[in-house]
């Protein structure tokens, strides 16, 4: 019996797995912990290759990894590739997790995989209130 042709789903997981087999394994544990919780946060949450590094979508990418900070690791959240003539994406921030860049873009600093794990719940609640704006 033939093999039936992956899905984009899981060409694109495989991507993602692809990408964290090469990275150092000092930054491998604190990406893949955030690649984890982030897909964990909805079920309609897929993940792939976009702009060099893991991003993640539901019907269109909305937050993508920074990974050439200078210490830590970086999250961006945003409303895809353009960026939208739109109203501040509205989300409540209770922790200051986010730090703006524009009114469609904000970015979530981690220094390490302790501060992700600790700031979890915060994120996910973050993730879910910016996929309703997506």
């Amino acid at each position: 019996m033939a093999r039936s042709k992956p899905t984009r789903v899981e060409e694109d997981s495989a991507a993602v797995e692809a990408f964290l087999a090469g990275l150092a394994p000092t930054n491998r544990s604190e990406v893949e912990t955030l690649r984890r919780i982030i897909l964990g946060a909805d079920p309609a949450i897929g993940e792939g290759i976009k702009w060099k590094v893991p991003s993640f979508r539901t019907t269109e990418y909305f937050a993508t990894l920074h990974l050439r900070m200078k210490v830590g690791l970086g999250l961006i959240l945003h409303l895809g590739a353009k960026v939208r003539d739109t109203p501040a994406v509205p989300v409540e921030d209770p922790e200051g997790l986010l730090t703006w860049l524009a009114r469609d873009r904000a970015l979530i600093t981690f220094a390490d995989l302790e501060e992700i794990q600790a700031r979890q719940v915060a994120l996910v609640a973050l993730i879910r209130q910016w996929i309703r704006a997506v």
